[in-house]
């Protein structure tokens, strides 16, 4: 039997007869766009994630680039992001006519290494060509980033922090969210992710309300919002007034009625996920250079379960013959991509970046997977070398 990276059929067999009768009530309806379950969906998104606002926009990358268009940022300006991501974090960077600027991260949780943080504003500033206005921090393979050292760092220069939750909405932090510590939290909905749909979405979170309304606006072509009307009337659909250059950035509405359902199981998912990396995690720690380690206090949603090689293709090679499939995040850094390879890098290079480029590799997880399938990739790991 073939072993599945991330069993999505898995979850369909749990819920999938309540999922098909909320996409077909979509079909029904005729409110394919911004219908009223995508409302309900950013109602109980808000309440899971503990925040005073949750809109919804069609994917995970608009989700980062909204906030850092509310705000304004442009040509000069740094934003300071990982290397060890997805595109995505960095690209819209670009797009707004800002900087990336890359960060190192910590060897054992790869995420954003505060230490690193810190020397690369204090680089940006004496060097004097940019200005540091955000710094966007990514919950890399479902854990949260050190959000106190991290909101510290921005507090003292003065700057935004984003927290890219795109494979970590979920986690928590001595019991906090991502959210207690930056201005905005944003996610992917992507169906890899832990909370995933059936095609393209993502959120952000919030809890001021002035940010929120102007992210409303700019995710529907710039449309007007209350505060544009002070003095004035509109008495026409919204979005035939443009206050500001927007995006067209909207959830469908089937996909709201997919996230509905499956928000409501996703605090136990998360639980199964998290047995499936201390089994894995108690057995693996033997035959790898290293397991997973969580951030002291955190709660991981393990997107992904990854570990350490030191002949990382090999055992790549030797687990596919074995029929077990893996995936390697990220084979290579975005500082040493085409793309990306004019922008600056703080600190002497991206050593710890570099380094685990080189031997990380996921394995299969899942909620889903059963102790006897865990059991088969557990052996072939062991049978390397």
């Amino acid at each position: 039997m073939s072993i599945a990276f991330i069993d999505l059929n898995a979850q369909r067999r749990r819920i999938g007869p309540r999922m098909t009768e909320a996409m077909m009530a979509v079909v029904e309806s005729g409110a394919f766009i911004m219908g009223p379950p995508v409302r309900t969906f950013e109602a109980g998104l808000a309440a899971f994630g503990k925040a005073k606002h949750a809109l919804s926009c069609a994917n995970g990358t608009d989700a980062i680039v909204l906030p850092l268009m509310a705000w304004g940022i442009g040509p000069g300006d740094a934003v300071f992001c990982p290397s060890f991501t997805f595109a995505s974090t960095a690209e819209v960077v670009p797009w707004t006519g800002a900087s990336p600027v890359f960060v190192d991260i910590d060897p054992v949780t790869y995420n954003m290494d505060p230490a690193a943080l810190d020397r690369a504003i204090a680089e940006v500033v004496a060097k004097g060509e940019l200005t540091p206005k955000v710094v966007i921090a990514v919950d890399l393979f479902g854990q949260p980033a050190d959000y106190p050292r991290i909101s510290e760092i921005c507090r003292r220069h003065g700057l935004k922090l984003i927290a890219d939750s795109a494979q970590g909405f979920g986690c928590t932090l001595n019991g906090q969210q991502p959210l207690d510590w930056a201005d905005i939290t944003t996610t992917s909905f992507y169906p890899a992710k832990p909370l995933g749909c059936y095609g393209d979405g993502g959120a952000v979170l919030v809890n001021d309300d002035a940010l929120a309304e102007r992210i409303d606006s700019l995710r529907v072509h710039g449309k007007v919002v209350a505060s544009d009307l002070a003095g004035q009337t509109f008495d026409h659909d919204p979005k035939y007034l443009s206050m500001r250059i927007g995006l067209n950035s909207r959830l469908d509405t089937i996909q709201a009625a997919v996230l509905i359902e499956k928000l409501a199981i996703f605090a136990d998912e998360i639980a199964q996920r998290n047995r499936v990396a201390a089994r894995y995690n108690a057995a693996l720690k033997p035959h790898v250079s290293r397991v997973p380690e969580v951030i002291p206090g955190g709660v991981s949603t393990w997107a992904q379960y990854t570990i350490e090689h030191e002949d990382r293709d090999g055992l790549v090679q030797h687990l596919r013959a074995q029929g077990v499939p893996t995936a390697v995040y990220y084979p290579v850094p975005l500082h040493r991509q085409p793309a990306y390879e004019m922008y600056p890098v703080g600190g002497n290079g991206l050593p710890v970046t570099d380094a685990a480029s080189r031997t990380v590799v996921s394995l299969p997880m899942h909620p889903y997977l059963d102790e006897a399938t865990q059991d088969r990739i557990i052996a072939a790991v062991a049978s390397f070398g």
